[in-house]
């Protein structure tokens, strides 16, 4: 994969770099700033370098349509802040404002165009209304530099087709993440613990299929789990429930028996009268949930305390810890305790521990621990799934 060794001189040049500064928003208030942090590195180097920076995002899904709560502007802001000088923002992305805003540039310099996405030809599926978006983007550079990890598995106009407009190359974000999915999956120091949470078994079966002959554990929780309970036989209640999964699940728990892999399954549940902060709780037996206070209509939310501190154990007795999902609804207090102790306990893995991005990496900073307390956040909850699962993704291949 080209990387930014392979770019010339890049004193004076106009460099495009292709983040993801897709963050959340309260308003104009950034909630979580993880992503436009992984972005710093990059531009520093970039910038260190003499090149006139212009970065390039999306921000949520205003579906082709100029829409101010997806402006990119709050984001622009907080990139001057962390890098420490001033950041141009233009307020369309091909525009007289973008051009003017790039030509103003002085070396060392960074602007920031609009949402990406602003423009329908961005994510169309018609090629060549991508390809002519990305010429028109190729015009204000003379290189490009891909280092949105969270978009890799896109083929979009700004991700794919532009890298192919304009002399192009990986960034250091790219580099990183490949770097330790690719120890994930080629060359993990054992024992390998994989812990899987989320809503859906739909959402991870190809993680689950393409890792379980590479694994040696296999941690389930969150609402997927319900459907693994299913399969074993168990009453769920009102759980979330994929019954045309409970097949699926029947099959990985004896493919995984024929392979030696543990399969561990909570022991016990917090289940939940409703779904909402003033629901009352119980915590019940994993086969037992329809014994809870609330019967059939109870609601399993969390994985339970006993089952929190066993999976713990299995994380930190573990050399290499891959972990994508919440345990429950940890937005909620009352249902955050699987989550903290899954978190706490990939801080204390004597090895290599990895925060699967999206809700996951979301859940340990609402819960207070900090990047630096594991071995690497991911910045790519679909794409590094899709990289797990063994597929081809168009941004990369494209740079190869």
């Amino acid at each position: 994969m080209r990387t930014l060794a392979s770019l010339p001189n890049l004193d004076g040049k106009r460099v495009i770099i292709r983040c993801d500064l897709n963050v959340p928003l309260d308003g104009s208030k950034i909630t979580d700033d993880g992503r436009i942090v992984a972005s710093v590195p990059t531009i520093k180097h970039l910038t260190g370098l003499g090149a006139k920076v212009i970065v390039i995002s999306h921000l949520g899904r205003p579906d082709g349509t100029p829409d101010a709560k997806y402006s990119l502007e709050p984001a622009a802001t907080r990139l001057g802040e962390l890098l420490g000088q001033p950041v141009a923002f233009a307020t369309d992305t091909v525009g007289v404002e973008a051009q003017g805003a790039v030509k103003a540039l002085a070396s060392g310099g960074v602007a920031v165009l609009e949402n990406l996405r602003f423009n329908a030809a961005e994510t169309s599926k018609d090629a060549g209304e991508r390809e002519a978006f990305a010429a028109q983007l190729a015009e204000l550079g003379d290189f490009f530099v891909s280092d949105g990890f969270g978009v890799v598995h896109r083929k979009q106009a700004s991700v794919y087709e532009l890298a192919k407009a304009l002399p192009s190359a990986a960034g250091l974000l790219i580099e990183k993440e490949l770097d330790v999915l690719t120890r994930l999956t080629e060359t993990p120091e054992r024992p390998y613990a994989v812990v899987l949470g989320g809503s859906k078994v739909s959402d991870k079966l190809g993680v689950i299929d393409h890792l379980l002959p590479t694994v040696n554990k296999l941690l389930v929780g969150g609402g997927m789990v319900f459907t693994f309970l299913a399969a074993q036989g168990h009453k769920v209640g009102a759980s979330l429930l994929e019954k045309d999964q409970i097949e699926t699940c029947q099959n990985y728990l004896k493919r995984a028996a024929e392979l030696g892999v543990e399969v561990i399954l909570p022991t016990d549940i917090v289940v939940a009268s409703k779904f909402g902060a003033d629901a009352e709780v119980a915590i019940t037996s994993a086969d037992a949930i329809e014994s809870s206070p609330f019967g059939a209509t109870g609601l399993g939310l969390d994985i339970g305390p006993d089952s929190a501190a066993a999976f713990a154990e299995h994380i930190k007795n573990s050399k290499t810890v891959f972990w994508n999902g919440p345990m429950g609804v940890f937005e909620i207090d009352k249902f955050a305790g699987g989550t903290r102790a899954v978190a706490k306990a990939l801080t204390e893995v004597p090895g290599l521990s990895v925060v699967g991005g999206g809700d996951s990496a979301a859940a340990v900073r609402i819960l207070g621990f900090s990047d630096d307390q594991f071995g690497h956040i991911s910045t790519g909850g679909g794409a590094s799934l899709e990289f797990l699962e063994g597929k081809k993704l168009p941004g990369l291949e494209v740079l190869n």
